[in-house]
């Protein structure tokens, strides 16, 4: 295979159209959105010379670790047809726009990724992802929040959940509404302060009752908002609680913001590894730091017998999962029904039962991402 670097531009070589190159090349996906190269405008220009085949690979900066891999499989698969003996690929600069971007993304000059912007007076942001619902990533996020803010952290919580939003029943302002300043572009919100923290949700402005029905424009809009017009004062760090899956609102948060790292929460079930590996990837794609793997329900402790463990969701998922990414097993978290109520009531474990197994281990995880980010509070 010859490769050029060169960036190519409008005028390239010319060539023969031969549609069976374009089919042999819609298979080759990225590993993140499982979308194909063409559709997303990373592969063009696909042209034969004689026995040639040439194409140009233009990668966002977020997928340039998988360029060796696309290269790999698109020669391949280009190979495999009759009559092509050579494949180039000509590197270009990344897109400027795409499927990826849409609407409401920026690009930053000479194409790619926009510019991340910090957050005016916030130190540090951690991610906390999950490739699928019902993983208790919500839990993790809120009260890991608490528990940092326990360490004298000053600490802010970003529900970014727009869909599912359920950080303010989790801190128990479920029905608050904060206050909004300004109008247009000049709107600051005020977020809640709540269990030591301050918070804003999409659940604070909306019913309970009421949908969010958006799509990509929207969403990055309101994130922008969540990020940049909220009076968020002097953050020690912030904690983002993502919708679960890869999708609009991970790329938008992800591409305006530097995050300094993105935990992974899964059970130890294997479906749920299925779809942990997705956020993962996101974040390595992104180029935003894995911290590490949170395993939440790890077992069951009984009220009655809480010398018991009962691995409902089997056992050693999470260690798998962090094996395969070569980064730490951060935490395993229990099944206590404590947690549940504490969820429901709006009393984080970690403050209503802070002697619980599952606040020691929540106290405990605080505590390595506070060293491993070097955070430090008034009191620890």
């Amino acid at each position: 295979m010859s490769t050029s670097s060169r960036d190519s531009g409008p005028g390239v070589s010319p060539g023969d159209q031969d549609p069976r190159l374009i089919e042999a090349l819609r298979p080759i996906c990225d590993s993140g959105t499982g979308k194909a190269l063409l559709d997303l405008g990373w592969v063009t220009d696909v042209r034969r010379q004689g026995a040639r085949a040439l194409f140009r690979l233009a990668l966002p900066n977020f997928a340039a670790s998988q360029r060796d891999r696309l290269a790999s499989e698109s020669r391949e698969a280009l190979l495999r047809l009759e009559g092509i003996e050579d494949v180039q690929i000509e590197l270009a600069s990344p897109p400027s726009s795409g499927p990826i971007g849409g609407a409401g993304h920026g690009s930053a000059p000479g194409g790619g990724l926009p510019a991340r912007q910090a957050i005016p007076g916030v130190r540090r942001v951690i991610a906390v992802s999950s490739g699928k619902g019902g993983v208790g990533k919500s839990t993790v996020a809120v009260n890991l929040a608490c528990a940092l803010a326990g360490r004298g952290l000053r600490v802010g919580l970003l529900d970014a959940d727009i869909y599912g939003p359920n950080a303010p029943t989790m801190l128990g302002v479920a029905g608050e509404v904060p206050e909004v300043r300004g109008s247009g572009a000049e709107q600051v919100l005020q977020p809640l302060e709540t269990c030591g923290l301050a918070m804003v949700s999409m659940g604070l402005l909306i019913g309970d009752d009421q949908p969010v029905i958006w799509r990509g424009p929207m969403l990055n809009g309101i994130i922008r908002q969540f990020l940049y017009q909220v009076a968020w004062g002097e953050r020690d760090v912030l904690v983002v609680d993502l919708p679960p899956g890869t999708g609009d609102a991970q790329l938008s948060l992800a591409q305006a913001v530097p995050i300094d790292g993105g935990l992974v929460v899964t059970t130890p079930q294997r479906v749920s590894l299925q779809d942990a590996r997705r956020g993962l990837a996101m974040f390595v794609q992104m180029g935003v730091p894995v911290l590490g793997v949170v395993e939440n329900m790890s077992w069951f402790l009984p009220p009655d017998r809480p010398e018991q463990r009962y691995a409902i969701f089997g056992s050693g998922g999470g260690a798998l999962l962090a094996g395969e990414a070569d980064v730490p097993l951060l935490a395993q978290l229990p099944l206590e029904l404590l947690v549940r109520e504490g969820g429901d009531q709006g009393h984080p474990v970690v403050l209503a039962h802070p002697d619980s197994a599952t606040a020691v281990a929540f106290r405990d995880l605080a505590a390595t991402l506070a060293e491993r980010l070097s955070l430090t509070g008034a009191a620890v």
